[in-house]
């Protein structure tokens, strides 16, 4: 299977307007670890994005996917299609593609294998991108943040 590069992804985290990538928040912005360091995760610009702080602390020293799980909630497609490249990288450079499911599962990694998805909500929806609260575009009749839709 080939995968492009995280050039993509980082060209869209420098084009997007600055929010927080789990609310939309563009208030008391973070800097969050996707793969926190606290489970050996690392400082790469490509492990880096936008967090409010509400959702940072919220999210502590958490993986990407278990915090979302907690909060009943499925990522967007752009950050989950990084979060995998960085599952993708870290397990090609150890050489654990190879393993036996059950074997790379028994590693201590900075990532929960486990909790990749299998099964995927229907597409009407998945968003794309958590884009900006106060953007026009993307409030609801709610008030909440609304998500960009694939289509």
């Amino acid at each position: 299977m080939k995968v492009r590069s995280l050039y993509d992804d980082e060209r869209i985290k420098m084009k997007v307007p600055q929010a927080c990538c789990y609310c939309g928040s563009t208030s008391n912005l973070s800097i969050d670890h996707l793969m926190p360091r606290i489970s050996n995760g690392n400082d790469e610009s490509s492990n880096l994005i936008w967090a409010c702080r509400s959702c940072n602390s919220s999210k502590q020293g958490r993986d990407m996917l278990d915090w979302m799980k907690r909060k009943d909630r499925f990522p967007a497609v752009l950050l989950l299609r990084r979060y995998l490249k960085l599952v993708l990288r870290y397990c090609d450079e150890l050489d654990l593609l190879e393993l036996p499911l059950p074997e790379a599962m028994d590693r201590e990694l900075p990532f929960e294998l486990s909790l990749i998805p299998h099964s995927f909500p229907p597409l009407a929806e998945l968003c794309l991108w958590i884009y900006p609260e106060n953007s026009s575009t993307c409030q609801g009749n709610s008030g909440d943040t609304e998500r960009i839709r694939l289509r």
